[in-house]
């Protein structure tokens, strides 16, 4: 059956490395790969276009597709907007309409790019870890919220992290059938010494895992310890499930373990496999537009596509030996440049990688 994928460039780079992307899923439509894909809008282009950072059309093509591949959305150019407005809605509007609960973001630091972490070679060498946030519940989308004048005169802001216990346990069973496919080691990272939301998180969790995948070791640790323990030793991890907001933090600091935040994807997946794929890096808005983006994070987000929502793992795997292959012939793009190496821009890498595979 021919799986239809909808793609999103957004704003900033977005364009520049989906369209590296693209050129990926062409050749491998061409080489057999039964696939049809659609464009749409979201983000700040989408506002401009349509008034709103999440149209009615990219929402009902979103609906039908088996698949998302994504860019980045925002920039300074919105900023003046009300927050309801703003790029970022219509990605968040996407992960609430499409269900997109489990968030997987692996932090894999490539041999070829040892040299580019700013931790010593023998901290992160070998480093293989994924993280599992939960990404349509927590703070981010907790009620009530808002701006509100108290009687003295003073403005407050206020949020409210919330999470049922359904939300927890289909986070943690997500996690665990992870854990099962890799080392069966999961750590949960909550604040439950503090914020009883995530005191009934780790309850929950410590259930699960014991009722249902009793052959894995969980682990339980306080955000602010998983922080320092992803700088002094990340290599203890394996995989790690956490909130919403916690795991945004959590993850980008383990990307930088891997010398470039330009080198890791990112996979959102819904109750029926279907998923939106995206960089985790954003629109870096101060390059867009020069050709430097690195497309390799787009790419690697094609290939977990293939993987878990296309049901195509041996082309999954191709994909990942084509960027293995590019790295070994040396070519870099200015993120994760070092001696020795040749400079490429974003076009030229998209084009080495389609020819490695």
């Amino acid at each position: 059956m021919t799986k239809r994928v909808l793609i999103l460039p957004g704003d900033g780079i977005g364009p520049e490395i989906v369209a590296e992307a693209v050129k990926l899923l062409d050749a491998l439509a061409g080489d057999g790969l039964d696939i049809e894909l659609d464009e749409g809008l979201i983000g700040g282009s989408a506002y401009d276009a349509a008034g709103s950072p999440l149209p009615e059309a990219t929402l009902a093509m979103a609906g039908e597709a088996d698949a998302i591949l994504l860019g980045a959305v925002g920039g300074p150019k919105w900023e003046p907007l009300d927050i309801a407005v703003r790029p970022e809605k219509g990605l968040l509007g996407l992960r609430s309409e499409l269900g997109l609960f489990s968030n997987l973001r692996p932090a894999i630091l490539y041999p070829q790019l040892a040299s580019a972490s700013s931790l010593r070679a023998e901290i992160v060498a070998g480093l293989d870890l994924m993280i599992v946030r939960e990404l349509t519940g927590g703070i981010y989308f907790g009620q009530p919220r808002g701006v509100r004048t108290l009687d003295d005169g003073q403005r407050q802001g206020f949020n409210t992290l919330v999470y049922s216990e359904n939300e927890i346990v289909r986070i943690v069973r997500s996690a665990c059938d992870i854990a099962m496919k890799r080392g069966k080691r999961l750590c949960s990272v909550d604040k439950a010494n503090v914020l009883e939301c995530t005191e009934l998180w780790r309850e929950v969790a410590s259930g699960v895992v014991a009722d249902e995948y009793p052959e894995i070791e969980l682990s339980h640790i306080y955000v602010d310890n998983a922080a320092m323990q992803l700088i002094k030793w990340p290599k203890q991890f394996d995989v790690i499930v956490t909130t919403n907001m916690f795991g945004d933090i959590l993850s980008d600091a383990a990307a930088m373990l891997t010398g470039s935040i330009g080198m890791l994807p990112s996979a959102s997946l819904n109750e029926t496999g279907q998923g939106m794929y995206e960089p985790i890096h954003g629109s870096a808005p101060d390059i867009a537009g020069k050709g430097v983006a690195n497309p390799l994070a787009t790419i690697l987000s094609v290939s977990m596509m293939l993987r878990y929502s296309l049901d195509e793992p041996d082309i999954a795997d191709r994909v990942d030996a084509a960027v293995n292959a590019v790295l070994d012939q040396g070519l870099r793009t200015p993120d994760i440049l070092s001696d020795g190496m040749t400079e490429v821009d974003c076009e030229a890498m998209g084009d080495a990688v389609v020819a490695a595979l």
